[in-house]
This record gives C-alpha cells, sequence and structure tokens, in this order.
C-alpha cells in the first residue's frame, strides 16, 4: 500500500460506494479507500502522535478497523472521510493515552541538563531555506506552484489533485514534475 488529502465533496459517494464493496470483502475496493484516504487520516494521526513510526503503526491498525466494520459504516450519519477520520483520531488518542507516564523530575535537576535540542541559528538557517523556497514558488506558474504546495505541503495525492483540477493525472505530474525542475534551478541559482 502506498501511503502519504483534502475534503471530499464529490469523492463521498465514490468513498462510500467503495465501503460498501469493502464490507463485501472486495480487496481492489479496499486499496483504493486507503489510496483516497490515507494521506487525511496520517495527517490526523501525526498532529496527535508527533512520532512518524508510530503513527504509521495507528494507520495501519485504523485500515484494519476500517476493513472489519465498514459495514457498519452509515452514510446517513456522517461522510466516509469524517467516519474514518473519526476512526483514526479515537485509536491515536487510545495509543496517546497508553504511553507510559512521563517521570517527574525536581525542577531543580534541569540545571544538569544538557539540551539536545538544535542549536539557535539553526531555527535561523531553516527560516532562512523556508523564506528562499517561498520566493522561488513564487516564481513558478501559478497551477504548478499551487500544485507543489498541494502535493508537498498538504500531502493531496496526484488523483485527488487531479480530480480537484479537473485534468488528467498526468498532466497534473507533468505540472508538478516541471515545477519542481524549475524551482530547482531557482534554488540553485538564488545559492550562486
Amino acid at each position: 500500500m502506498s501511503r502519504p488529502n483534502q475534503p471530499f465533496t464529490t469523492g463521498s459517494t465514490e468513498l462510500a460506494a467503495l465501503l460498501v464493496r469493502v464490507a463485501d470483502g472486495d480487496a481492489a475496493a479496499f486499496q483504493a479507500f486507503y489510496d483516497r484516504t490515507s494521506a487525511k487520516l496520517f495527517g490526523v494521526i501525526l498532529r496527535i502522535l508527533i512520532e512518524r513510526q508510530e503513527s504509521e503503526d495507528v494507520l495501519q491498525e485504523v485500515y484494519l478497523i476500517v476493513w472489519r466494520k465498514a459495514a457498519t459504516f452509515d452514510a446517513s450519519k456522517a461522510s466516509p472521510i469524517t467516519w474514518a477520520a473519526t476512526i483514526a483520531r479515537n485509536r491515536a488518542i487510545d495509543r496517546l493515552r497508553a504511553r507510559p507516564p512521563r517521570a517527574h523530575v525536581p525542577m531543580e535537576a534541569a540545571v544538569d541538563l544538557a539540551d539536545g535540542g538544535p542549536a539557535q541559528d539553526a531555527g535561523l538557517i531553516h527560516d532562512q531555506d523556508a523564506r528562499r523556497i517561498a520566493a522561488a514558488l513564487a516564481t513558478l506558474e501559478p497551477r504548478h506552484a499551487a500544485a507543489i504546495r498541494a502535493c508537498y505541503y498538504d500531502g493531496v495525492t496526484y488523483d485527488e489533485l487531479a480530480a480537484r483540477e479537473q485534468v488528467p493525472v498526468g498532466t497534473l505530474k507533468s505540472w508538478v514534475r516541471r515545477g519542481l525542475i524549475r524551482l530547482r534551478d531557482q534554488l540553485e541559482g538564488s545559492q550562486a
């Protein structure tokens, strides 16, 4: 299964139909449901748990639940993505609550602790990089920049974005590829 979505409007009917097929044990429908929802659900889980590996583990648990409980989905109560996101959120919270409590250390002990975080100038370097990338994105054709932002910042899949933009997936991939090439050229040119 591939991994790492945006609110679904026209896709809700399609997702509901996929869940009906999943309830009947259709593995292809399950794969299609996963492909269309995994980025969104992974984002929900990652925001709660922060740790990527643990979030991936919970995502797998979520899809096991979806596989087993697809027949319980009720379109009159929630959209398919809301139903799945609720499962993801609840599993992430359960995992968070299952973590062992952190040891409490007296405040005086903090004096002896080393700061393992990044150096102060690391944040400055990151901010400078972010500004360079934003400036380079601003020079791209708007649809290329928007496609890159959606795919790389928002986690939207090519299929979802192509449907949203009403273009073939191949066209969308070309936009992203051309945009990334120009972005790279812009960033390499600004370093010189």
